[in-house]
């Protein structure tokens, strides 16, 4: 897979109607200030867990409702019951479901200005950490695949999902998201993008 750019779209998408945890819709409210709420303390709070790209939790507290809105780009944690983004958005409607994810949090923890604050060196050195990131999801699949409520089944298959990520199309993502954070734009076809 190569880089694809969440954030033209997050900005047509942001004001709604987003997806609900109940299958429906709802509209944000414009007060609540959401992913485009200035908060600075947001990139230091990031959870370490968060793949690179412009998504990212930093501190949420979700209730576990994300996987619910945005199984294909959101997993729970299982210290704090927050969420991390292990996959960025592919497409505009994994961009409308990561952005109806967000929308739940009550505390606001989600941000999208990830694009401000990777460098290329950030990326590397979180790839060559990325062990870590699959140790803990590989552990985090025995201890909620064997549960009784099928909320923490479903949530193992998020865990299953990201180390498939890792060991499959990330590494070649995260080149073309390097690309991205070098060029300031995606990498067109046949263009040769950096090594991780």
């Amino acid at each position: 897979m190569t880089y694809w750019d969440p954030m033209p779209s997050a900005r047509v998408l942001e004001d709604g109607p987003l997806p609900d945890p109940d299958g429906g819709t709802w509209l944000p409210d414009p007060a609540y200030g959401g992913l485009w709420n200035p908060r600075p303390d947001r990139w230091a709070q990031r959870d370490w867990r968060n793949v690179p790209g412009p998504f990212y939790g930093a501190g949420t507290d979700s209730c576990w409702m994300g996987r619910l809105i945005a199984p294909a780009n959101v997993l729970y944690e299982d210290d704090w019951h927050g969420e991390v983004v292990y996959r960025q958005p592919r497409n505009p409607a994994e961009t409308r479901a990561v952005l109806g994810a967000a929308a739940q949090d009550p505390v606001a923890g989600y941000a999208c200005d990830g694009d401000n604050h990777w460098t290329p060196e950030l990326v590397r050195a979180w790839w060559q950490e990325r062990g870590r990131v699959r140790e803990w999801a590989v552990a985090l699949d025995r201890k909620w695949s064997g549960w009784e409520r099928e909320q923490e089944r479903e949530a193992a298959g998020g865990a299953r999902a990201y180390v498939a990520h890792i060991d499959g199309e990330l590494g070649e993502y995260l080149r073309g998201y390097l690309f991205r954070l070098a060029e300031g734009r995606p990498p067109e076809r046949g263009e040769t993008v950096p090594s991780l």
